[in-house]
């Protein structure tokens, strides 16, 4: 199937996918739809191209498929309780790049998912630029954009089977001596306040207190709470030009 060129508003979710396989997606606009701008399930080998994802109730649904490609989307204005960018769950061997994610309560929430690429991406202006959960592995984040988020990575498990390297972080503190234009010491992108706030939600009421500035400062030193192990060893000092 081709998908191309629609204006779709006002709808329960205004693309629904079920079992359609090796099918394009482009330059569509899905706006302020009940549910989701985009659901789909089940549909394999299908990509997804320069279409706009904006104001819907939800944001959009991508569950239990592989092989998905998603290029150059923007994922804008999707705020509520239960709204992201995307909601990927049990997605497998995929690859999302040049996609833009401004101003959705979460730009990305992740569950069960393995092996899916993230590169050349922006965050920008998000609650949670991604909350990725302990079910996922094998996903790597390279060469994206995390600017002007409230929390960039939030999670609920220590254990760490992803990788997030080489990105812009416009929340590290750290140098660069060398002038190599990486960081020297690793970025910790799990704050402690955003894990507090997973699990009692009244805590956001402290949100730019003193106290909580100082314990995420405190735990950025002496990891006791946040996985250790969730670090980009290799910082970006300048912005990419995405």
């Amino acid at each position: 199937m081709l998908i191309i060129g629609n204006k779709i508003k006002g709808h329960r979710d205004g693309i629904y996918f079920e079992f359609v396989t090796n099918s394009l997606v482009w330059r569509n606009i899905s706006t302020k739809n009940v549910r989701y701008g985009i659901h789909f399930m089940f549909s394999h080998h299908d990509t997804y191209i320069g279409n706009v994802f904006e104001e819907n109730e939800s944001g959009v649904a991508v569950m239990y498929t592989h092989h998905i490609h998603m290029y150059n989307n923007f994922f804008l204005n999707n705020w509520g309780d239960a709204a992201y960018g995307i909601l990927l769950k049990d997605i497998t061997d995929s690859e999302i790049s040049g996609n833009h994610f401004t101003e959705n309560t979460v730009g990305i929430h992740m569950e069960g998912c393995s092996r899916i690429n993230f590169y050349k991406n922006s965050f920008a202006d998000n609650g949670w630029a991604v909350k990725i959960q302990a079910s996922c592995d094998n996903n790597d984040f390279t060469v994206n954009n995390f600017t002007g988020n409230t929390f960039d990575i939030g999670t609920n498990g220590s254990l760490v089977l992803n990788t997030f390297n080489g990105n812009y972080w416009d929340k590290y503190e750290g140098y660069d001596l060398n002038r190599d234009k990486t960081g020297d010491v690793p970025y910790h992108p799990v704050s402690m306040y955003s894990m507090i706030i997973d699990s009692n939600p009244a805590a956001l009421m402290l949100f730019r207190s003193l106290i909580v500035t100082l314990l995420d400062k405190s735990e950025k030193i002496i990891p006791g709470i946040t996985p250790e192990g969730l670090k980009d060893e290799r910082p970006l000092i300048t912005r990419l030009a995405l």
